[in-house]
């Protein structure tokens, strides 16, 4: 790894952390996490409180020794199959029984999982496959035919195939393939095809529930999680246990007023992503919490009314999910006045959808947070109940320490913009057979391992941190820097906007130009003039945008962040035809 210059160390020797005085009350000064593995998680939760439900899904549940009884049993599976210590499983699932049972049970067999979305193209399935070395596939049955497009061209040497409907209660069980039918939805049995392929809930009827011991560690690699690949080719952050465990722990430190057994967590943000998996999957797991789970995180519908049969008590999600919310008809006749937490990340929260779905749930704390994948992923979040700052990311949780560093590689006076780099037990190890992308981002700094976030943001004296935006993402027009952040929170600020982004385009005179997209929301109208006016009073004259762009909606990743390189790009390509046809 790269060195550089030590941070001056504070009085006490330690790195400073201003943000120490804002904690609320409880909120522990730092914290040490323990060596536990990600599967003792579920073990320890099926111990406290084996009657509970540990899932509920559509109107199934499951509870805590049942959840574990299934995961050991395909663990046990895993080995009986062939699968060795390290080897890597690949689970390409929604949101189901299924997925918590194979990711627990991968871990439990000495595996490491993959997390592989379910909204892959074929070939960016054959990419990871591929890249992992994954011989193990678990997969929806619906999925299947993506993956036996790249079949040979893969490591895959065994594929385990679920059905949403093995999960449903009687007689939606039943009702699932005649509604799938009518919808055009019905998945192909093309897998009984292939001798590698068999149905999952073969193998987890197993008689010999008991798995061969594997000894595994904290510092072992539980997880090969691919960033989105917006930046570049996707890499596989290594995970470690720790680095999961941790986090987990952290978030449950940040939630004083989380009652262990008594939570009920709304999990729509896909456990596929780090996200759900850490803040929803493996923190409920941690405080005996119910999994409620939502297959499709866009049917608005079933979210609404899953929140209202569960009383669903924690929620996190994405802004494009409650922004959704907010918008969404059939909102008002639901009670949702059960949430009480709601954590936002993987994209900016902006103040409207935070405002707005705070008094539709009658006061949930909905607050913004911020995290890589790289970081299992959560560093930062503002407090549940305590002082907020709008537009801000929050403070560090405890246990992370985080600096603003220049270009150079030292620290910029609080107050201005410089690039986050955070350090804690959350940060991984490295990507997977990438040392030199590796070595990009991880530094050895004052006695810790840093991660370089490429985060531009600043740190007020009261230890909250603001992004301004991705240091790749940033415009220039004029020789001013413009960060797409600010432009988007004035966009969005607009009484007809429900989602907007800001992009460069090139311009021969300031050298780029902000471009704006936008969605409006149903039924409302605006005109490019219209949009362009608004901006100007809010913005300086060089941050507003110079034209816009409507669409019905924007692209976005699986998790919901949007995707303002794809949109940068279709720009530019539209503004180089044009540009051609005119000189035609």
């Amino acid at each position: 790894m790269t060195s550089i210059p030590a941070v001056p160390a504070a009085p006490s020797g330690s790195l400073p952390r201003p943000w120490l005085t804002s904690y609320e009350p409880g909120v522990p000064q730092d914290l040490a996490p323990s060596s536990r593995t990600l599967y003792r998680l579920l073990e320890d939760a099926a111990t406290r409180y084996p009657n509970r439900e540990a899932l509920q899904f559509l109107g199934q549940g499951t509870t805590f020794r049942e959840l574990l009884k299934r995961v050991r049993r395909f663990a046990k599976a895993l080995q009986r199959s062939g699968v060795q210590q390290g080897d890597r499983v690949a689970i390409m699932l929604p949101n189901c029984p299924q997925f918590v049972v194979a990711f627990y049970g991968t871990l439990l067999a000495g595996a490491v999982v993959v997390n592989t979305s379910p909204l892959y193209t074929a070939a960016e399935l054959e990419h990871q496959l591929s890249d992992s070395g994954s011989e193990t596939l678990v997969i929806l049955d619906s999925l299947y035919p993506r993956y036996a497009e790249v079949a040979d061209k893969v490591p895959v040497k065994r594929v385990l195939v679920s059905r949403i409907q093995d999960e449903l209660p009687f007689p939606k069980n039943l009702l699932f393939p005649i509604k799938a039918l009518k919808e055009g939805t019905l998945a192909s049995d093309s897998f009984k095809r292939n001798p590698r392929a068999v149905p999952m809930r073969f193998v987890t009827k197993l008689q010999d529930p008991d798995p061969v011991s594997v000894p595994i560690t904290a510092d072992d690699v539980a997880l090969l999680q691919y960033t989105g690949g917006t930046t570049g080719v996707p890499k596989g952050a290594m995970l470690t246990h720790r680095n999961l465990v941790a986090n987990a722990e952290q978030c449950r430190s940040w939630m004083v007023g989380l009652q262990e057994g008594r939570e009920i967590t709304m999990a729509a943000i896909p456990f596929f992503h780090v996200y759900g998996m850490t803040v929803a999957m493996n923190l409920s797991m941690l405080i005996g919490a119910t999994l409620v789970l939502v297959p499709n995180a866009r049917d608005i519908k079933m979210v609404l009314d899953e929140i209202s049969r569960t009383r669903a008590t924690i929620f996190p999600g994405v802004p494009t999910l409650y922004n959704a919310i907010n918008n969404h008809p059939d909102t008002a006749a639901h009670d949702l006045t059960t949430i009480r937490a709601c954590i936002s990340g993987s994209a900016p929260l902006m103040q409207d959808t935070a405002r707005t779905f705070r008094e539709i749930t009658q006061g949930a704390n909905l607050v913004e947070g911020y995290g890589l994948t790289e970081t299992s992923p959560v560093t930062h979040v503002n407090p549940i109940t305590g002082e907020q700052k709008e537009g801000s990311i929050g403070l560090p949780l405890p246990g992370v320490d985080a600096l603003i560093m220049d270009d150079a590689g030292q620290p910029v006076p609080t107050g201005e913009v410089g690039e986050l780099w955070v350090a804690g037990p959350m940060v991984m190890k490295g990507y997977w057979n990438m040392p030199d992308e590796t070595a990009k981002v991880l530094r050895e700094y004052a006695g810790k391992t840093w991660l370089l976030t490429g985060d531009m943001a600043t740190m007020d004296e009261q230890g909250f941190f603001r992004i301004v935006d991705r240091k790749k993402e940033l415009i220039i027009a004029g020789g001013h820097n413009i960060y797409p952040r600010e432009v988007e929170e004035v966009l969005t600020s607009h009484p007809a906007v429900l989602e907007a982004a800001a992009v460069g385009l090139p311009d021969p005179y300031r050298g780029e130009t902000v471009h704006a997209v936008v969605a409006l929301k149903p039924g409302m109208q605006a005109t490019e003039k219209e949009i362009i006016a608004y901006c100007r009073t809010l913005l300086s004259a060089y941050k507003a945008p110079r034209s816009v762009e409507f669409r019905d909606e924007l692209p976005k990743t699986a998790v919901g962040k949007t995707l303002r390189r794809q949109l940068a790009a279709e720009a530019r390509e539209r503004l180089k035809k044009e540009k051609a046809e005119k000189s035609a």
